[in-house]
């Protein structure tokens, strides 16, 4: 893989930079497999599945559906995006980057979140860690921010942050910024969708119907920034693009189709999410419904023992 801070000398140099045009096959043979999200991505799984283990070692039951949504619909879509052609060309087409960035804060951090592996963790760790990682999860810090409103406004304002100012060209010439920035998508992420899912035991845990106000008032958000890149005559990060000399590309094109993808996958996502929180909310009044009506039969069934000793005739102790 091409370094990214000699792209733009081998674009001046020989007019390409050598990687081929753009196509689904390029997923599957442009591979990226050495960095620390790659190595934190192997952890994750294995710690997870450690957990699992654990969990069914002692006779413990967890649900086959969690383990799918936090092994291969989380860690799965981070690597497909990180790992693949996806990373490779993610420098050299906004479209590509695009796709990346709607994977690292929203659709990855969503099936992390419905993996809930805060909870695995505090089923199978030892007391004293255990305590370590209630004090973290209820720590001021935290509160702070997983509090719906905080978390809100960093996932909204990281996008424009980060593609409105020169944030965006320093990434795409620095390595390490370009990692971390992946790093702080699927941080924020997580941020925001962790408390909204109520899964995991986290402070701040909204109403439902609070949740999914936070979701109709992202739409907006991601509209307004699709469309503004896409109508923009700015490119964004300046003359990178341009200066790659791809002669199978139009960087203007090719940031149009960006914002599509920024303003179409922002509502899909947030629909979806919105269709998720109505489950959830369906469920969790089933499950209140059945609590209150086991509260009920309770209550009926000490109201008729109660009658029926009062009914009862008790024996007269001055007889006979």
């Amino acid at each position: 893989m091409v370094q990214l801070d000699v792209l733009p000398t081998l674009a001046a140099d020989s007019g390409d930079t050598g990687l081929p045009p753009f196509t689904p096959a390029a997923i599957f043979t442009e591979f990226h497999l050495v960095s620390l999200i790659a190595l934190g991505l192997l952890v994750s799984a294995a710690l997870y599945l450690y957990g699992v283990w654990r969990l069914r070692q002692r006779g413990d039951h967890w649900p086959a559906g969690r383990i799918v949504a936090f092994v291969a619909g989380g860690l799965g879509s981070i690597a497909a995006v990180t790992v693949t052609g996806i990373e490779a060309y993610d420098t050299t087409l906004v479209s590509v980057h695009m796709v990346q960035h709607m994977v690292l804060s929203m659709v990855g951090p969503i099936f992390l979140a419905l993996g809930a592996p805060t909870t695995l963790a505090l089923r199978t760790l030892q007391p004293a860690p255990r305590k370590v990682l209630l004090t973290v999860l209820h720590s001021r810090p935290v509160r702070v921010l997983t509090f719906p409103l905080v978390a809100f406004g960093l996932f909204i304002a990281n996008p424009f942050v980060l593609y409105f100012t020169g944030l965006y060209r320093q990434t795409l010439e620095h390595a390490w910024l370009h990692e971390f920035i992946h790093f702080h998508f699927i941080v924020t992420g997580c941020l925001f969708f962790w408390p909204l899912l109520g899964l995991d035991p986290l402070p701040n845990r909204w109403p439902y119907p609070g949740r999914a106000l936070l979701m109709v008032l992202s739409v907006p958000f991601h509209t307004v920034l699709g469309l503004t890149i896409m109508q923009s005559e700015q490119l964004l990060g300046g003359d990178w693009y341009p200066n790659l000399g791809l002669t199978w590309m139009d960087p203007h094109a090719d940031q149009v189709t960006a914002g599509g993808i920024l303003w179409a996958g922002g509502e899909i996502v947030s629909v979806t999410m919105l269709g998720i929180l109505v489950v959830q909310w369906v469920r969790q009044s089933e499950r209140e419904a059945k609590r209150i009506d086991r509260a009920l039969d309770r209550e009926e069934a000490e109201q008729a023992r109660a009658a029926a000793a009062a009914a009862t005739p008790r024996p007269d102790p001055d007889a006979g």
